[in-house]
């Protein structure tokens, strides 16, 4: 019998750092989970750590910037299954250029690049929202949709 993924919920804040209509992605490494996508920068929120604070270590720590955090565009959960994401996308300024220092592989993208590039389901919501697929027509529902052999995902928006 296997845990239940949702009494193990793994808190994630993503960047979405817009610089002259380009949005900076980053690709997951070899060894890692979901490895070869990309996603916008960030990573795990640990114990007791804002959200503002996480954002900004793990800006800090990957891309050695400074960040101004903004305002949450949407919280999205994705069960796989061994764990369940709780996904916070959040509008990021950043200070300095982007160094990839990880290794990762490092891209300013446009809105429509997003769409030919392979993002994990958990952020596919996200990247509907601003390539404009489903403008706001859910604005402050929300909304779950059945998952993939992935999981499952459950998105709220915030604002559009």
């Amino acid at each position: 019998m296997s845990a239940d993924p949702s009494a193990n919920v793994i808190v994630v804040l993503a960047a979405v750092i817009e610089r002259d209509g380009r949005f900076l992605v980053t690709r997951r490494l070899k060894g890692t989970h979901l490895s070869g996508y990309w996603e916008f920068p960030g990573g795990k929120c640990e114990a007791g750590e804002s959200h503002e604070a996480c954002l900004a270590r793990e800006l800090g720590e990957e891309l050695a910037v400074r960040a101004d955090v903004g305002a949450e565009l949407l919280v999205t959960e994705h069960a796989y299954p061994s764990r369940t994401v709780r996904l916070h996308f959040r509008r990021c300024a950043i200070g300095g250029e982007p160094q990839p220092l990880l290794g990762q592989e490092m891209r300013w993208i446009t809105r429509e690049e997003m769409q030919s590039l392979e993002f994990p389901e958990a952020d596919r919501d996200l990247i509907d929202l601003l390539t404009g697929v489903r403008p706001g027509s859910d604005q402050g529902q929300t909304r779950v949709r059945p998952g993939s052999d992935r999981g499952q995902t459950g998105v709220r928006r915030i604002e559009g």
